[in-house]
């Protein structure tokens, strides 16, 4: 299961990076018209990305045990979103072997 999680947000840090790259080529962001910032299906859409984001970092703050990797995380995640949590869940994903299983990925192991 590593192994296609992997590749799986390997393929979404990479689209995010190209359609992002390629979004802010067209148009800079805050050169969005007035229009689309206040239409109604825009700030649904908002809310509901941010939303996932901060679900996502409720998952890091378990993870991490240090308030500043959690505080880092946190701005990283709203600021760049799913770029932010593909690297996240990448890291979390290479830690381990690939005969691991999910609970190795997801939950916090005490050191030592």
């Amino acid at each position: 299961m590593i192994l296609p999680l992997r590749l799986f947000f390997i393929i979404v840090l990479v689209s995010m990076l190209c359609v992002t790259t390629w979004a802010s080529k067209q148009m800079a962001l805050w050169k969005i018209p007035y229009e689309t910032w206040t239409h109604p299906w825009f700030i649904a859409t908002l809310f509901d990305a941010y939303w996932g984001f901060l679900t996502f970092w409720c998952w890091v703050v378990y993870k991490e045990v240090s308030w500043v990797a959690r505080g880092a995380w946190l701005i990283a995640i709203l600021l760049l979103g799913n770029i932010a949590m593909a690297v996240y869940a990448l890291i979390q994903l290479f830690k381990v072997p690939l005969n691991a299983t999910m609970e190795d990925v997801l939950l916090r192991r005490t050191r030592g």
